[in-house]
Parts: C-alpha cells; sequence; structure tokens
C-alpha cells in the first residue's frame, strides 16, 4: 500500500477486520509481524525504540475518538506539549500552539481545560495538539465517533481543510461511509487483507 504525500485515505471495514491494527503499525506504535513500513526512504522500524519515539513524535500525528487531552491543563498548554517534548523552547511552543488553535477556531477557549470543553472542542483541539509541529501524517481512528452528525461533519471539515493548507497526509478509520466517501480515496480490510481500494 502506497499513501501519496498529502493525500487524504479512508480505511473502511467491518469490527475486528484489522483496521486499528493497521493504523498502529503505521504509526509506529505496534511492529508488524512481516513487511516494512517506510516514510520515504527510511525504512522505520529498523530504528530503535528512542529514534523511533523520537520520528514518531515529529512525523505521525494521532487523533483518536478518545481525545486524551490531559486533564489538569488548559487547551493551550496540551497543544503545547509535542513541541516541549520536541525540546522546543517555552515561548515558541506558545506561540505555535496558539497559532494552530486559532485555525481550528479556538483561540477564545486557550485557558479553558478539558472538562469546560464541549466534545466537539475538545477534538478540535486533540487536532490542534496532532498538526501543531507539522507532521507529515496525521493518523485517526474514528475521529468522528463519539460526536454528533453535525460537529462530526464539522470535525471533517476542519481535517480537510488542514490537509489542504499544510499538505499533511491525513489517514482515518471509519465506519461512516459518508465520511469515507468525502476523504480522496478508500480501502477496505477484510481479515487483515486489502480486498479492495478506490
Amino acid at each position: 500500500m502506497d499513501i501519496p504525500g498529502g493525500e487524504t485515505l479512508a480505511i473502511v471495514g467491518v469490527s475486528g477486520s484489522g483496521k486499528s491494527t493497521l493504523l498502529h503499525i503505521l504509526g509506529t506504535l505496534e511492529r508488524p509481524s512481516d513487511g516494512q513500513v517506510r516514510y520515504g526512504e527510511t525504512d522505520v522500524f529498523r530504528q530503535n525504540e528512542t529514534e523511533l519515539a523520537a520520528f514518531r513524535n515529529r512525523e505521525i500525528g494521532f487523533v483518536f475518538q478518545f481525545h486524551y487531552l490531559l486533564p489538569e491543563f488548559s487547551a493551550l498548554e496540551n497543544v503545547m506539549m509535542p513541541c516541549l517534548i520536541n525540546g522546543i523552547a517555552m515561548e515558541q511552543a506558545k506561540d505555535m500552539a496558539l497559532q494552530v488553535l486559532k485555525r481550528v477556531g479556538l483561540e477564545h477557549r486557550l485557558e479553558h481545560r478539558p472538562g469546560e470543553l464541549s466534545g466537539g472542542e475538545q477534538q478540535r483541539v486533540a487536532i490542534a495538539r496532532a498538526v501543531v509541529l507539522k507532521p507529515r501524517v496525521i493518523l485517526a481512528d474514528e475521529p468522528t465517533g463519539n460526536l454528533d452528525l453535525d460537529t462530526g461533519a464539522s470535525i471533517l471539515d476542519l481535517f480537510l481543510m488542514l490537509n489542504d493548507e499544510y499538505g499533511i497526509s491525513s489517514v482515518m478509520v471509519t465506519h461512516n461511509m459518508d465520511i469515507a466517501k468525502r476523504l480522496q480515496r478508500r480501502i477496505r480490510l477484510s481479515d487483515g487483507k486489502i480486498v479492495d481500494a478506490n
């Protein structure tokens, strides 16, 4: 399977077909039992765990069905985290987080903690955190699964806008065919194998 830079790709299939496992392998969270995962010319699993963690933090953004925001930190602080982990100075990290939170429409919610935000706002913070370092790829596992239809549609609009502006490849696992149809390409899995691609 090849994913060109800047592509939006949906991974679909019934529960247990291997969608989340594929996403975890693409995100270097799980090692494949066979084969290679390449980002450009880099065979990522030839790296040791320290190198792999640095690569993951720098090149891959993750968005999950559950936002996994740190509840004790504000929206701004949550989005700053990948920058700080990557060794970026506090003031620069703050400026980077502020810019991306503005892009996702949350400049008025910077100091709010996750518990003070709606579900859609929490997911926007999670997306901002995923894109703050301008990774090469965003991997999203059912990012609209916990949201109502209108909020889910607005989150998808946000993904497509950021993909267009930043040229980030987006790979999204979804059960929702209406969402899948809005992405450039779809891959269907069954029993861990690709059975259809269009």
